[in-house]
């Protein structure tokens, strides 16, 4: 939560809507890719939140602890094990990230995992976009728990 907004705290995606005059929009027309595009940042960011609050390090270091959970096939290992956890709304939107034909492909990871991936950065997009912070947070904590990254501290 940044900012004061009449001793409310704003969310992040509103408080960038205010202070850029951002228009309204529904996430649930944009492409998949469009939020898988917006879901890598976010996820990347939280991520490397997680990395920062483990203490001051070499930044070579904070590097190697993140990419680990930011590749593809971190990603599609989580979301693999988050899937009975999604509402009817979230799988859908993962699945069509999931399927989308994109025109990059897999750098370092299988096909499967990759486009599995993108249904996770998907769905990271549409929470974000969606301003459901709460959820976002509760999922991708659910999921570094379940891949065994997460002690809770």
């Amino acid at each position: 939560m940044i900012g004061d907004n009449g001793g409310q705290k704003a969310a992040l995606p509103a408080y960038f809507k205010e202070t850029f005059r951002l228009h309204r929009i529904d996430p649930a027309t944009y492409s998949p890719l469009a939020l898988a595009y917006i879901g890598d940042a976010v996820y990347e960011v939280m991520i490397r939140t997680r990395v920062v609050n483990m203490g001051n390090m070499q930044v070579s270091k904070m590097h190697r602890r993140d990419s680990e959970l930011v590749k593809a096939e971190a990603q599609a290992r989580m979301i693999r094990l988050l899937e009975p956890e999604l509402t009817e709304e979230e799988d859908a939107v993962y699945k069509r990230g999931r399927n989308a034909k994109s025109t990059s492909g897999a750098r370092n990871a299988s096909v499967i995992d990759y486009r599995t991936a993108t249904g996770f950065e998907a769905l990271v997009g549409y929470l974000y976009l969606m301003e459901r912070l709460d959820r976002l947070t509760q999922l991708v904590g659910l999921g570094l728990e379940r891949i065994g990254e997460f002690d809770g501290e």
